[in-house]
Parts: C-alpha cells; sequence; structure tokens
C-alpha cells in the first residue's frame, strides 16, 4: 500500500504545482494558491482511497475545498473495502513565492493509515530541525547557542560552517541576533520553511537546520518528511490569541511547555510524503512549460519501505504533438 501511495500523491502533488506555476510572477497569490487547490482536490479524486483531510485549507466554512474533515478520493473498492487515509495537505507552500516569481515554492502533502498524522490547531509552533546526523543530539528547551554547538559537534565542524534558515520576521529578531552572535551563517527567508526544513536533512544542500517559529499544520507535515529521512523536529506551540488557545486546549493541545517530537507529530507505519517545485529551488527544479506539455521535478518518500525517489516527469497535453523538451 505504502509503495502504491507514494507514487499516487505525487501524480497529486505534480497536477498542483503545473497549475499554479501558470500564475508565476503575475502578482496574484490568492491566484496561484486557488490554482493549486483546485488540481490537487481534482485530481485526489482519481485515486482509490477513502481519504480524509486532517490537515488542509482551514475549516469548512472558510474553505471551499481541501478543508478539514472533507472525504476524498473515489472511496469505493471493487471488491474489498479501501483503507482508510489520513491527509494533510499544503497545496501551495510559498504563495508569495510564486506571485513574484522567487525560488522554492512547492505543492507538498503527507499521508499516512487513520491516526498517523496529528491533528494541529491552525496556529504557530516554534520549531527546531535537523538532519540525521544532528538527529537526538539536539534539545529545543536549551538555547539556540548550545543548539549550533551541539549541531556543530555531530558534524565534526566549527559552529562557522553551520547554516541555519530562519523566516525573516519581525518575532525573530532576538533569534536572529543570538545565531549571528554564536558565529553560525544564516539563510534569511521570506516564506516556505517545510521546504527548508527538508533541505536540512538531504545531504549536499548546505543547510544544516531550521529554527524559529511556524505555521503548525506545515510543521505536521514536515515531520513526515524529517521521520522519513532520519531527520528530527522538536516543536512547542505558541499561540497568537487566547482563541487559539482555548480551540487548541479542546484538542488536546494547550500546553506551551510541551515538546513535540518527530514521532508525536507523524506517529504512522504507513507514512509517505510527496513534494513537487513549483520554482525553480534549492532541492527541486520548478516546472517547465514546452511547446504541448509540462516537466516537473518531484520527491516522493516512503517510511516503512526505506525509499526516497527524485521523479522527474514530463506531461505531454497534447499526445499528437511532438514535444519539444530534452528527455
Amino acid at each position: 500500500m505504502e509503495q502504491l501511495l507514494a507514487l499516487e500523491m505525487v501524480r497529486v502533488t505534480e497536477a498542483a504545482a503545473i497549475a499554479s506555476a501558470r500564475f508565476m510572477g503575475r502578482g496574484d497569490r490568492m491566484e496561484a494558491d486557488r490554482a493549486a487547490t483546485e488540481a490537487m482536490r481534482r485530481t485526489m479524486d482519481e485515486i482509490d482511497m477513502a481519504g480524509t483531510i486532517v490537515i488542509g485549507e482551514g475549516e469548512r466554512d472558510k474553505a471551499p475545498m481541501l478543508y478539514i474533515g472533507e472525504q476524498v478520493g473515489r472511496r469505493e473498492g471493487e471488491t474489498t473495502p479501501l483503507q482508510e487515509i489520513d491527509i494533510a495537505v499544503d497545496p501551495l507552500e510559498g504563495t508569495n513565492l510564486v506571485a513574484v516569481g522567487q525560488t522554492n515554492a512547492i505543492t507538498v502533502l503527507a499521508a499516512s493509515e487513520k491516526g498517523g498524522l496529528l491533528n494541529a490547531p491552525d496556529t504557530y509552533l516554534e520549531k527546531l530541525c535537523v538532519g540525521p546526523v544532528a538527529a537526538g543530539r539536539v534539545d529545543i528547551r536549551l538555547s539556540p547557542t548550545e543548539n549550533l554547538g551541539r549541531i556543530a559537534s555531530a558534524l565534526g565542524r566549527s559552529v562557522s560552517d553551520i547554516t541555519v534558515i530562519i523566516l525573516d520576521r519581525p518575532r525573530h529578531e532576538t533569534l536572529i541576533a543570538e545565531v549571528r552572535e554564536a558565529g553560525a551563517r544564516i539563510k534569511l527567508i521570506s516564506d516556505g520553511d517545510l521546504s527548508g526544513a527538508i533541505s536540512c536533512a538531504v545531504s549536499g544542500t548546505g543547510v544544516h537546520a531550521v529554527m524559529g517559529i511556524g505555521g503548525a499544520p506545515e510543521g505536521v507535515i514536515t515531520a513526515a518528511a524529517l521521520r522519513c529521512l532520519g531527520g528530527e523536529i522538536q516543536a512547542r506551540f505558541r499561540f497568537r490569541n487566547d482563541e487559539e488557545r482555548r480551540r487548541a486546549t479542546a484538542m488536546g493541545h494547550g500546553d506551551e511547555s510541551r515538546v513535540y517530537k518527530t514521532e508525536d507529530l507523524a506517529s504512522g507505519d504507513n507514512l509517505v510524503f510527496a513534494a513537487t517545485g513549483v520554482t525553480e529551488g534549492d532541492l527541486l527544479n520548478g516546472v517547465r512549460f514546452f511547446g504541448g506539455g509540462a516537466r516537473t521535478h518531484s520527491l516522493t518518500m516512503a517510511y516503512r519501505t526505506k525509499q526516497v525517489r527524485f521523479v522527474d516527469t514530463v506531461h505531454m497535453f497534447d499526445r499528437n504533438r511532438p514535444p519539444s523538451v530534452r528527455l
């Protein structure tokens, strides 16, 4: 099931990437997101699965599709009932990046057996993400300086050779100042800490950690990817107001001191992750259109089978028109 599901999920992220990539640089982040969401939803219903969105575009009254609790997939097997699957989606991570034509926008989702993904409230998480070598060596309760020392020690480097991704936000002024004082290199990004977290777990990207506060739903999808890759995320909820705190408490997540580990956020045994590049990125190429079709670059991972695949796909929109692309 896991291997088949992983390949099917790539179809979903590819469709969303192609649809949203047509809006690159057009200055309309909402239309780019709408196109990705509609394409993702449409493609899901072509797959033989009984899926439920557990992390999506929001509550039903705020999102027309891919809302939390929505049923997706064909849902009826020919002879036996289909296995129930929980799905976490981010139809377009980096809507602003697409709108202005910047790098590292991706379409992404994670899926698992029922109950395998944390039903996270739509609030913020303080996150610390590292790759496989530093996994188990860090502690989000320690200072950034102490964790940088631990990461450097695990990698056999000096702190000055460590690169940390941090979202460029006013809330991170103190964090940025401390990381600079510690001597580490910083890559400030405007959007897309999920993509950055995956990069820190892939050798050769030049990224070693992600620190700072970002979306909780994205944190769950990040956990799925890092668990497949052997990396680690540690996180604590950070609420913006009393309403978020009340909702999180009702869901059993009201304790801001609790540290959530990778397995707490993504506990499934049949865990898969898929992402497709929309714009050019550090990890994935963006969508490239040609006469009669497009070419996509994706990443798919399966936890149980310990498989990571980079998928290069040529999509022929017009089968009768020879593709003008180098294969």
